[in-house]
């Protein structure tokens, strides 16, 4: 894809976010964060050069060698996938931007004890399972409320922003807008919350309505991923 193609492209991506943006009221402002996970930090770079800013990956090994590889860009990098323990002190390495995903209280604690002995602080989201899908992490909705609160108290050098789910994986839009309802009522709940992060390539425009402010796109934004 020539760098034109490639612009002509991303605008038809950016189009489609402000009609659905447009379709909750003219005030909604939506976050694009780019999920690079299935490309190179050359693929990266190119999407920099024609306005995203910021791109997510999945694994704490990809993010190190692609935030390295791309260390003279001021690129804001956000972490989306699920966090291992062990991982924690490489991902801190890095200073995310945002990690998307706590989703139980043992890797609460761990950060936050890992970030009281560097004496840093992290920007981050807690992952709820709106699906009920066994496949997916996160805290069920009747359970959110309370462990979000634990994390709040008992981990202070995790600044929460709000909340992130993943979309009902099924064929039935009303399914899956209602995964996506149930977790924008939680978020509209939550005290100082700012950060509705849900959506992807399948489902981006549907999360939006459905109260989105932030969403993770993929191979709709690297087509030939």
């Amino acid at each position: 894809m020539t760098t034109l193609e490639q612009k002509l492209h991303f605008d038809t991506i950016i189009e489609r976010v402000e009609k659905a943006r447009l379709r909750v009221n003219d005030h909604h402002i939506v976050k694009i964060v780019a999920a690079s996970k299935y490309v190179d930090a050359e693929a990266i770079k190119s999407l920099y050069e024609i306005g995203q800013r910021a791109f997510g990956e999945n694994k704490v090994q990809d993010l190190m060698s692609k935030s390295e590889a791309l260390d003279a860009l001021p690129i804001e990098w956000h972490f989306i996938g699920t966090l291992q323990k062990n991982k924690i002190n490489h991902l801190l390495s890095v200073r995310p931007h945002l990690l998307h995903s706590i989703d139980s209280i043992e890797l609460a604690h761990a950060l936050n004890e890992r970030l009281e002995r560097d004496n840093m602080t992290l920007r981050a989201l807690v992952q709820v399972n709106s699906a009920y899908e066994e496949s997916k992490s996160g805290f069920l909705p009747e359970v959110f409320h309370e462990n979000y609160t634990r994390i709040l108290e008992e981990c202070p050098r995790l600044h929460l922003q709000g909340i992130m789910s993943i979309g009902a994986h099924v064929d039935d839009p009303k399914i899956v807008a209602k995964s996506f309802e149930i977790t924008r009522q939680i978020f509209d709940s939550l005290p100082g919350a700012t950060i509705c992060s849900m959506g992807m390539s399948s489902d981006f425009e549907l999360a939006i309505e459905c109260g989105s402010n932030m969403v993770r796109l993929g191979s709709v934004l690297f087509p030939k991923a």
